[in-house]
């Protein structure tokens, strides 16, 4: 009786435990308001606010007041052959990229998972381009790409190979410039998928040896399937970010030669800060957004019912 009764009297009554809990709420929503406001002002304002500039005509370097046209900027993007052009030289890139990407780091990822020593030492040698800033990778690819004294062309020579134009002829460029990211951002995929095969349960392979079963059955009916939904998820990440890619061909060929690497967002560049027509560039960003988000919402259903298989 006498451990129950002091008991009792720790235990605070129901209505201070509310009361205690409410108030722990508001100081929660205390400390994260200020970091939750200015996150929204830097991510939501911007996009209303460009949403906003795409029904006008409005012009940073202008002094005349911007008129309201409504559609009339996303018409012209939308029926202009140039930038249709641009959208066929972004797809190309992220078709071409993200394949490479996927093959190699899923390839890469696979013979590393299959070594016992070394295995921490071999990835974290792969990871080393995806740690560098693109800029340094565009600056460090385009003097090895070049065509007079840069080392590729002189180790292909060596060999009788001859040289190449690799950032000025129309033909290479855009090759040269998914080489590139496919050097930079294939430890990524590498990484998802090296994580998936390290969670692949290990009864499932002695089982299988268990059945005599072929290395390729293994890979195909016990490997794939387990890694394929996290390699998917890495594909999503890795053509978003493709879609949008700049920095790299701003570093590596400027668009050129021609408008043989100019990407969508590199055309959007040209168009608000080299034409200064800010508020087409604004509704071709906006176009861009929904065309990601559309993407990624069929996508991410598709991963839905895959994984409800």
């Amino acid at each position: 009786m006498a451990d129950t009764a002091s008991a009792s009297q720790l235990t605070p009554p129901p209505a201070a435990r509310r009361f205690r809990l409410l108030s722990d709420r508001r100081l929660a929503g205390l400390f994260i308001s200020p970091a939750l406001l200015l996150l929204l002002f830097l991510s939501i304002f911007p996009l209303f606010w460009a949403l906003y500039l795409s029904f006008t005509d409005y012009s940073a370097t202008r002094d005349v007041p911007s008129r309201w046209i409504w559609f009339e900027n996303y018409g012209d993007l939308l029926t202009s052959p140039q930038v249709h052009e641009r959208a066929i030289t972004t797809l190309i890139f992220v078709v071409g990229a993200i394949s490479l990407q996927t093959l190699l780091g899923f390839t890469i990822a696979y013979l590393i998972s299959r070594r016992v020593r070394g295995r921490g030492l071999l990835t974290t040698l792969f990871l080393v381009p995806m740690m560098l800033s693109p800029v340094v990778v565009g600056l460090f690819w385009k003097f090895m790409l070049d065509a007079q004294f840069g080392v590729i062309n002189s180790f292909a020579t060596s060999l009788g190979l001859g040289s190449a134009e690799w950032l000025t002829d129309e033909r290479l460029a855009l090759l040269s410039v998914i080489v590139v990211d496919t050097w930079q951002w294939t430890p990524f995929i590498m990484l998802i998928a090296l994580a998936g095969l390290t969670a692949v349960p290990k009864y499932l392979y002695e089982a299988s040896e268990i059945d005599r079963a072929s290395e390729w059955f293994r890979f195909r009916h016990i490997t794939l399937p387990i890694v394929w939904p996290l390699l998917l998820i890495a594909v999503l990440f890795r053509a978003i970010e493709a879609f949008r890619l700049f920095d790299l061909v701003y570093i590596l060929t400027g668009g050129g030669p021609g408008a043989a690497t100019e990407t969508l967002s590199f055309h959007v560049y040209k168009t608000a800060f080299l034409g200064f027509d800010t508020g087409r560039a604004s509704a071709y960003g906006v176009l861009m957004v929904i065309v990601v988000i559309v993407l990624a919402q069929f996508y991410l259903r598709y991963l839905n019912r895959l994984q409800e298989r």
